[in-house]
């Protein structure tokens, strides 16, 4: 017979083998209920920002497929791609056997989501629209990996570094902002997408923000008469796009006199992953340099 001190870790050890095995459920951002028979090993991402969760979560080694742009961490790039946002290969997605698939309800059309549930594979909405909300992703992916301390701990580093943010810039001065995604046509983004909740941690207001529509084109009339104390837009990644620099014949615009027009990291700020937290860091950072540019 075991004795009661060899006994009890025989019977955490059973306690754990019972908890992998039992079906775990989660409720995704669709609101929609998740049940996994047991842990995912074989996941597939249908969003770059999907990947970044998974591997936050301590799930990447199981992430089997991935859509295109799929490029952080470094181990990603070496996944097989399933497609882009104009297509899927849904032979590949067969082929590759997931027990699990994450969608982004934005970034994937809503033919390639109906085509992606008739599988009958789990599907798990992922679609953050806050910067606190990616820690809770990171943690129903765990649970649904059944990596839940790895992913607790990513979770609760993000939150501290997001804490940390609020803390210092959330009650500074306030920075009217248009954020600029491209230029021909003139787009924007409204206050559903991630970036604009950035924008409110680091004390900011996106002056497009209440419109309905999550990526509204606007008109170069309506930003001068919006007249932003800060113009933002990602990287020129061709020459022939002028980014901000669109705005510097208009110098009527305070944005323009003061200096504030801002070329920011986009791929951080808008792709709702683990990195986003790091993009409102450096957005914070930009807007008190903004602050500063006022008059005396």
């Amino acid at each position: 017979m075991r004795s009661p001190t060899r006994l009890a870790p025989f019977l955490l050890a059973c306690a754990a083998m019972a908890a992998q095995a039992a079906p775990v459920t989660v409720v995704d951002d669709a609101g929609r209920k998740v049940t996994v028979a047991r842990p995912a090993q074989r996941v597939i991402s249908m969003a770059p920002h999907a990947t970044e969760l998974l591997f936050a979560a301590g799930g990447g080694a199981r992430v089997v497929g991935v859509m295109n742009y799929s490029d952080y961490p470094a181990a990603a790039k070496a996944i097989p791609l399933v497609g882009s946002n104009a297509q899927i290969d849904m032979e590949r997605v067969l082929s590759l056997k997931p027990d699990l698939i994450v969608v982004w309800h934005t970034g994937n059309t809503a033919r390639q989501i109906a085509q992606i549930e008739s599988l009958g594979v789990p599907v798990f909405h992922s679609e953050p629209r806050r910067l606190a909300q990616v820690a809770d992703n990171i943690e129903r992916l765990g649970r649904l990996l059944g990596t839940v301390p790895a992913a607790q701990s990513a979770a609760g580093a993000y939150r501290a570094k997001l804490a940390a943010l609020e803390s210092r810039y959330g009650k500074r001065a306030q920075v009217s902002v248009f954020y600029q995604i491209w230029d021909q046509p003139l787009y924007t983004l409204n206050d559903a997408q991630i970036a604009s909740d950035a924008i409110r941690v680091c004390g900011g207001r996106n002056v497009f923000g209440a419109m309905k529509v999550v990526a509204p084109e606007v008109g170069i009339e309506a930003v001068i008469a919006a007249d932003p104390e800060a113009i933002m837009a990602g990287k020129r990644h061709d020459p022939a796009n002028p980014g901000v620099k669109l705005w510097e014949p208009y110098r009527s615009m305070t944005a323009v006199k003061r200096g504030n027009l801002l070329t920011v990291d986009g791929e951080l700020l808008t792709r709702p992953g683990p990195r986003a937290v790091e993009g409102a860091a450096l957005l914070c950072e930009a807007l008190d340099k903004v602050r500063q540019r006022r008059p005396k």
